[in-house]
């Protein structure tokens, strides 16, 4: 447990996961490559931490063998004190699905439903309740700033920042801990971008913590951690305050670790 502080809160944080001499191995035509090398890393609730390295470096590697998504070649991953490795198929998609939201670039919605009947899908699958379902999805369409016009549409009639937002509705109809989005705004244009982060912000600010593979420098200075990866290992983690406009320095910090990161 550690005491961090965000501008005037101070609260306790607990980690919520963990991993012990992780790696991730690919064979490719008898060839092994390494990807993923004994990583040892703690992440903590409430946090905005970002994954950043150069292509190939092993960010999405990471972020789906944190998620459960992809099995670890070796090593230990733990959530909130439960060992996720060693669990089948089934086992890992109920951890997902009770405690993960994901964002992808792609968003993976149902083409044959419309936006708010995917919304109820999802939820479903934790919540029988259609009616508590349904408030939640309202709740969180208006969140994210889609009217009630695009409530109806079917995805493939969706702009690309409506699209995000939706797909980032269903990563958070579940309540999830915890929420891994793995480049949220590479496709997106300048303002749709600046309206997915600042969502992403929020809530993060209001207590879920969230997990984000970038590239990008304005998309990483949302975050209060920063891993760097190269070649599979973590070579520099750097701790910033929690986000708000208008905060000097914030941006030559950042610049400052990744020009030492080699970036």
């Amino acid at each position: 447990m550690i005491t961090r502080t965000r501008g005037m809160i101070i609260f306790m944080q607990n980690t919520i996961l963990k991993t012990e001499k992780l790696c991730k191995t690919f064979s490719t035509g008898g060839v092994q490559q390494h990807v993923l090398k004994n990583l040892d890393i703690s992440l903590f609730e409430r946090d905005f931490t970002i994954i950043m390295g150069s292509s190939g470096s092993g960010k999405s590697t990471l972020l789906y063998a944190l998620s459960g998504m992809d099995t670890p070649t070796l090593g230990e991953i733990w959530f909130e004190g439960h060992k996720l490795s060693g669990m089948n198929h089934d086992q890992l998609a109920v951890f997902r699905r009770n405690n993960c939201g994901f964002v992808f670039q792609q968003i993976y919605l149902l083409d044959n439903m419309s936006v708010f009947d995917n919304m109820l899908a999802s939820g479903l699958l934790i919540n029988k309740n259609k009616r508590e379902v349904a408030a939640k999805a309202i709740q969180l369409l208006k969140l994210v700033g889609l009217d009630e016009v695009s409530w109806g549409k079917f995805p493939s009639q969706l702009s690309g920042g409506e699209a995000q937002r939706a797909g980032i509705v269903r990563a958070l109809i579940n309540s999830p801990k915890i929420v891994f989005a793995d480049e949220p705004t590479g496709m997106l244009n300048s303002a749709s971008s600046d309206r997915v982060l600042d969502i992403l912000t929020e809530v993060n600010q209001n207590g879920q913590s969230i997990v984000m593979v970038t590239h990008d420098i304005k998309t990483a200075l949302r975050g209060n951690r920063i891993l760097y990866l190269r070649d599979g290992m973590i070579c520099g983690d750097l701790a910033l305050e929690g986000f708000h406009e208008q905060q000097p320095g914030r941006h030559e910090k950042l610049n400052a670790f990744l020009a030492e990161m080699g970036w």
